[in-house]
């Protein structure tokens, strides 16, 4: 995400250019270039949190990853609602911040995204919403129940691509997005009885117990780290009986990690752990990429866990 965007100017039309040359840099592979320029800047405008957000960036694109800490820190001392995503990478190089996305990164990210997020899924060979398709079908199939649901919860919706495939099972659906922008591309679709602006666990912890008989959520947990309380309202907001679908990355490893790519990847072990802490009982848990990045498959995992 371009920091620029966020913060249209420093005030000082020298140090904006400085940027703009410092980015070019970047894009040419020269980051000691870059961060030269950027130190330079720095020192006129050192109040500009993006600057020192790309500041950041320069030097761990040089491989100085203590100093490139101290840009992120100094970005999030000036963005404390962290609109630039400071804290992951702070988090990823091993700094003291909570390894978390701030609400506004989030939102500010796919608010830019939003125009182009379906046609930038397509080159991706995106597949959430059909693996999330066929998980349900096969669990309803396992559990002797029909491919019907009165009412669902699209978590994450963005667009609207999930629902888009699941409209025929589902008789209403309400979906929830941190972007408006992604929500007013979603509300064109008419698919959803009512689409919200809003965080996913706090829309959940609105609901009523026992309120909807399917929660589905496709490419959106990779943007939580700990997975605890979605599932735990998840639990909550279903009715006995009621399914939840759900895709992550995943890794070979144990627990969570911080991908380069700023995603959560979820381990395998964890998720189950995570679903059964919640009180959810597991359907299916199978290995499926929903997409690929530099044309090799995201290792991923889709689940489908129930309410007893």
């Amino acid at each position: 995400m371009s920091a620029g965007r966020l913060f249209l100017s420093s005030g000082d039309p020298l140090v904006d250019r400085r940027l703009d040359w410092a980015r070019a840099l970047l894009a040419e592979g020269n980051p000691a270039d870059a961060a030269q320029l950027l130190d330079e800047a720095m020192a006129r405008a050192p109040h500009y949190a993006p600057g020192w957000f790309l500041l950041g960036e320069a030097r761990e694109a040089g491989d100085d990853a203590s100093r490139a800490l101290e840009a992120y820190r100094q970005a999030l001392i000036l963005d404390p609602g962290d609109t630039l995503g400071a804290g992951l990478r702070v988090a990823r190089l091993g700094g003291t911040a909570e390894p978390g996305m701030s609400e506004a990164y989030v939102r500010t990210l796919f608010d830019q995204y939003a125009e182009r997020f379906d046609a930038a899924l397509a080159r991706l060979s995106y597949r959430g919403p059909e693996l999330i398709d066929e998980a349900l079908a096969a669990a309803c199939a396992a559990l002797g129940r029909p491919y019907a649901f009165a009412r669902g919860l699209d978590l994450g919706c963005g667009t609207g691509l999930v629902a888009l495939l699941l409209a025929d099972h589902v008789g209403a659906m309400e979906g929830v997005d941190l972007s408006p922008n992604m929500i007013a591309l979603a509300a064109r679709r008419g698919l959803y009885e009512r689409a919200v602006a809003g965080e996913m666990v706090a829309f959940l912890k609105e609901r009523p117990g026992e309120d909807v008989d399917l929660i589905f959520a496709g490419d959106a947990f990779c943007y939580l780290g700990d997975l605890g309380p979605i599932l735990a309202e998840t639990r909550r907001v279903l009715e006995p009986g009621g399914l939840s679908a759900f895709t992550v990355e995943t890794h070979a490893g144990e627990g969570i990690l911080l991908r380069d790519t700023l995603r959560f990847a979820h381990g395998e072990a964890y998720v189950r752990a995570t679903l059964a802490g919640a009180g959810l009982v597991l359907v299916s848990c199978d290995a499926a990429s929903t997409r690929t990045e530099k044309e090799k498959p995201v290792p991923g995992l889709v689940v489908v866990a129930r309410r007893a």
